[in-house]
C-alpha cells in the first residue's frame, strides 16, 4: 500500500525554497501564532497543523539539516529527533503545555518573555492583598432610624501560630527549591525561544516545606472566628454597606488584608413602613373620632406623641409630625412620619347602636356627605340625566 505522501517542508511554510534564514524565522513566528492553541481553542485539525510546522521549522532553521532536507528530501535520520520544535517530540515539544520539553506557563507569559514584561516573575514579586469578605446583618427599623452597635462573628483566614505562617513544622524551616535554585523559576529554551516558567515542585515560591506544621498542613494559615462590634450609622437601608477595612483575608507577598463588607437589610416592621427619610404609620381611628375629632396617641420611631384628629376627618388622610423621620446618613436632613387615618366602620352594634345610627340616617344632610353627592351627580350624568 502506498504510503502518504509527506508535504514539502517550504510549502508548511508558505516560503520558496530559496527564502533566507530570516524569510523562514518570521514565516514560522506567524504560523506559530495562527495556530497556537489559544488562538484556536484546542482545535485537533490546528493541533496537527502546529505539528507540522513545528517539524518543518526544526529542520530549514538548521542549515545543515535544510542542506540534507534540500538534497535528499524526507530521508535520513536527522528528521527523526532533534532539539528545539523538532519532529517526534509532538504537541508538547513545541507550544504546548505539559509536554516533555515543553512549557507550562500560560500564554500571557510567553508574550510576557517573548516582549520583556517580565511576566509571570513580575506578578508573583508584587504585595498582593487579601481577598475582600462579606457579611450579612439583618437589623430593626428603628436601629437603622436611630443607629445601632451589633456583635458579629465571621470565619476567616489567620497567620498559623504554630508555624508563624511559614507552614514548616516548629523548629524546622522551609528550604530553597532545588529545581529551581530558590528563585521560584526554571529556564528551558525551546529552539528560537528562551522561556522562563514557574518552577513545578515550589510553584513558584523558591522554597518547598519537608516538615510541614501539624496544625496547619503546610498552609501557614488556619481558619478562625472572628468578633466584632460594629457600629451601625443612623439612617441605613437595605442594601447599605459598610466597610471595615482590614477586617478581610490576609494578602501575600508582605500584602494588606483585604476589608469585611457588611451589607445590611432591615426587617419588616408592624407599625411603619419606610419610604426614603420618611415614615408611615396607618392608624386605625373609629367613626366618632372621625365625625367629632379627637386628640389621639401614635407611635413613633421616637416614642408616642400627640396627634390632634380634626372633625370631618376622611378615612385615608394623612397627617404630618415633622422630625420624626429617619436622619440621612450625612446627618444633613431628617424626614417626618406620616400618619394614615382609617376610619374603621363598627362591626357588631347593639339594638340601642343601631336604632342611633338608623337616627342619623333619618336626620342625614346632604350636606354633611359631599363626597357622596358628588359621586351620585357623576353617576346621573353618566346615566344620560335620568
Amino acid at each position: 500500500m502506498a504510503m502518504p505522501r509527506q508535504k514539502d517542508y517550504y510549502e508548511v511554510l508558505g516560503v520558496p525554497r530559496n527564502a533566507s534564514a530570516d524569510e523562514i524565522r518570521k514565516a514560522y513566528l506567524k504560523l506559530a501564532h495562527k495556530y497556537h492553541p489559544d488562538k484556536t481553542g484546542g482545535d485537533k485539525a490546528a493541533e496537527d497543523k502546529l505539528k507540522e510546522v513545528n517539524e518543518a521549522y526544526d529542520t530549514l532553521k538548521n542549515p545543515d539539516k535544510r542542506a540534507k532536507y534540500d538534497q535528499f528530501g524526507h530521508l535520513g535520520d536527522q528528521f527523526g529527533a532533534g532539539s528545539g520544535f523538532g519532529a517526534g517530540q509532538g504537541f508538547g515539544g513545541g507550544f504546548g503545555f505539559g509536554g516533555a520539553g515543553g512549557f507550562d506557563a500560560p500564554f500571557d507569559d510567553f508574550f510576557d518573555v517573548l516582549f520583556g514584561r517580565g511576566g509571570a516573575a513580575h506578578r508573583r514579586s508584587a504585595a498582593t492583598p487579601g481577598h475582600d469578605l462579606e457579611y450579612r446583618m439583618t437589623v430593626k427599623l428603628q436601629e437603622a432610624a436611630l443607629g445601632t452597635k451589633k456583635k458579629i462573628r465571621f470565619a476567616r483566614r489567620e497567620v498559623c501560630n504554630d508555624c508563624n505562617g511559614t507552614g514548616a513544622a516548629p523548629g524546622t524551616q522551609p528550604q530553597a527549591c532545588t529545581d529551581c535554585g530558590g528563585t521560584g523559576q526554571v529556564r528551558r529554551s525551546q529552539g528560537f525561544f528562551s522561556i522562563t516558567q514557574t518552577c513545578g515542585r515550589c510553584r513558584g515560591a523558591g522554597r518547598v516545606i519537608t516538615s510541614p506544621c501539624g496544625r496547619c498542613t503546610g498552609a501557614g494559615h488556619i481558619r478562625a472566628e472572628r468578633n466584632l462590634s460594629v457600629n451601625v450609622p443612623a439612617g441605613v437601608d437595605t442594601g447599605s454597606r459598610i466597610r471595615l477595612s482590614g477586617e478581610g483575608e490576609p494578602g501575600t507577598g508582605g500584602g494588606p488584608r483585604g476589608d469585611l463588607y457588611i451589607f445590611i437589610e432591615v426587617e419588616p416592621d408592624d407599625f411603619f413602613e419606610r419610604d426614603g427619610n420618611n415614615i408611615i404609620c396607618e392608624v386605625p381611628i373609629t367613626f366618632p373620632q372621625a365625625v367629632l375629632g379627637d386628640s389621639i396617641r401614635v407611635p413613633t420611631l421616637h416614642g408616642e406623641e400627640n396627634l390632634k384628629i380634626p372633625a370631618g376627618t376622611q378615612s385615608g388622610e394623612v397627617f404630618r409630625i415633622r422630625g420624626m423621620g429617619i436622619r440621612d446618613l450625612r446627618g444633613y436632613h431628617k424626614g417626618d412620619q406620616l400618619v394614615r387615618v382609617h376610619v374603621e366602620t363598627p362591626a357588631k352594634l347593639s339594638r340601642e347602636e343601631r336604632d342611633l345610627v338608623k337616627r342619623l340616617k333619618e336626620l342625614g344632610n346632604e350636606k354633611a356627605y359631599p363626597l357622596h353627592r358628588k359621586f351620585l351627580d357623576k353617576l346621573k350624568n353618566l346615566r344620560g340625566g335620568k
